[in-house]
């Protein structure tokens, strides 16, 4: 057990830390949460942080992350009037009700936690456990994921604050939900927030979530999001990344889906140093369906590790992934898929395609699908693909007067827009169509706002390629 944890004195540190802490860190707990928290701090104690001989982390390892000092706030900065009025993330014919984290504290606006005349409710997580802590603590207590993750565990331990949105039965909420999680500090910092979505039954949410950095300050931040979905309820969700290179980021998701739920899930990763998504879609109910899809585009020395997990617990239900990465200079890319199907899972559908070019000899890529099945009467299928750009397409498009760079920017775009065109919002699949193309072109890197930053409509994304020609 001792050598499949990194030894690290930020570990011991981090335990002392939450004794000396504690009752801060418990302040707005019911007795449950609490709980909790002194349950997953052992744990953590357990585990500690993984290292490259667990399975899941082969081929990521973060121990160079761990070996720095990082300080630890128990309270939120105050934060200046110039950067509050700052947070202003416009895409251009796209309306939405604005939530931002800064450094993983809510930013209020008009107050931390808003009730709408429908009864959803969007705000602060802290806020929500003073307001309504019924409804956090049966969320927050319901699920024991971190019992197997020391990284989870140690942010149920830590985590204070973060994104609480309630959607009550019956509930449509008609405006997309966009929520910005910007860091923010001056001194290498750790930071850990929670983020809990609840869908009642027959409602519906579209949910637009940014990481970004707004300078290039080492930063190590552990996030956990949970969402559950009610019977018949249907999520469209957007995962944006655009983190400086210096900044390590461990992002973990879990869905929950009732009976008849549909959820539709987009991670667009555009920059970043060490990135890492565990995305788990556990299908708990009847006839669901779990459209899941991701990009990533890495060049630099970046890491992009992505780990999907779909667990099928019951039958009849309708599971898609789709990931493609472009992998430049000396990056690299991971990408771990596994399916699960259950014994009473029958008539599974569930498919996984994993796509990615390599440009450089330098770029690599360590692809894993996987299918584990159990029933008898299912249809799965599983592959992974890494190659270059074709020479022959290549050679196509030169014949007809594009240039060489022209002609692989095209190719590029074209591998890419597969799952750029899987974005439903047309004004968001528009922005991130152009924030993708610029990209492509090493334009872009960490936006001086927000991943979204496009108040400026005369600043517009030029994509030199005449299409008549082709």
């Amino acid at each position: 057990m001792d050598d499949l944890v990194i030894k690290t004195d930020l570990k011991e540190k981090l335990i002392g830390l939450f004794e000396e802490n504690r009752q801060e860190i418990c302040r707005n707990d019911t007795p449950a949460i609490s709980q909790a928290r002194v349950k997953a701090i052992e744990i953590f104690g357990k585990l500690g942080f993984p290292t490259t001989k667990l399975e899941q982390w082969r081929n990521t390892d973060i121990s160079k992350a761990l070996s720095r000092d990082y300080e630890h706030c128990f309270q939120p900065s105050e934060i200046p009037a110039a950067t509050v009025t700052s947070f202003q993330c416009e895409v251009p014919d796209f309306d939405t009700y604005l939530i931002t984290l800064l450094n993983g504290w809510f930013l209020p606006n008009l107050k931390p936690l808003k009730k709408f005349p429908d009864g959803t409710l969007i705000g602060s997580l802290a806020q929500a456990m003073i307001e309504y802590p019924d409804i956090v603590e049966e969320y927050l207590t319901k699920e024991r994921n971190y019992s197997r993750n020391g990284l989870d565990a140690l942010n149920t331990a830590f985590s204070q604050d973060g994104i609480f949105i309630y959607v009550p039965d019956g509930v449509e909420v008609k405006d997309n939900i966009q929520m910005v999680d910007m860091i923010n500090l001056e001194a290498q910092s750790f930071i850990q927030n929670r983020n809990l979505i609840i869908l009642g039954k027959n409602s519906r949410l579209t949910l637009v979530h940014c990481d970004d950095s707004l300078n290039h300050q080492v930063s190590f931040t552990n996030t956990m999001t949970e969402v559950f979905l009610g019977e018949n309820a249907v999520m469209d969700h957007y995962k944006l990344q655009n983190i400086n290179d210096n900044s390590t980021f461990i992002n973990s998701v879990y869905f929950h889906q009732d009976n008849g739920s549909r959820l539709s899930t987009n991670s667009i990763i555009l920059n970043g140093g060490l990135i890492r998504n565990d995305i788990h879609v556990k299908i708990e109910g009847h006839n669901c369906e779990s459209h899941i899809f991701g990009l990533y585009l890495v060049d630099k020395e970046q890491h992009i590790d992505n780990q999907i997990y779909v667990d099928h617990i019951k039958p009849g239900s309708i599971s898609t992934q789709l990931f493609k990465g472009i992998i430049d200079d000396h990056s690299k890319a991971v990408f771990n898929g596994h399916i699960r199907v259950h014994r009473d899972a029958q008539k599974t559908s569930a498919n996984q395609t994993n796509k990615n070019i390599l440009l450089t000899d330098k770029a690599t890529v360590n692809a894993k699908p996987f299918l584990e099945i159990y029933a008898d009467d299912v249809k799965c299928s599983h592959g992974a693909t890494v190659g270059q750009l074709d020479p022959n397409a290549m050679f196509y498009i030169r014949s007809r007067g594009l240039s060489e760079y022209n002609a692989r920017m095209l190719l590029m775009y074209a591998f890419a827009a597969e799952v750029i065109n899987k974005i439903s919002i047309s004004a968001l699949r528009l922005t991130i169509d152009d924030l993708v193309k610029k990209r492509l072109r090493g334009e872009l890197s960490v936006c001086d706002q927000c991943v979204l930053n496009c108040r400026n409509k005369e600043n517009t994304i030029s994509f030199n390629i005449d299409m008549s020609k082709i």
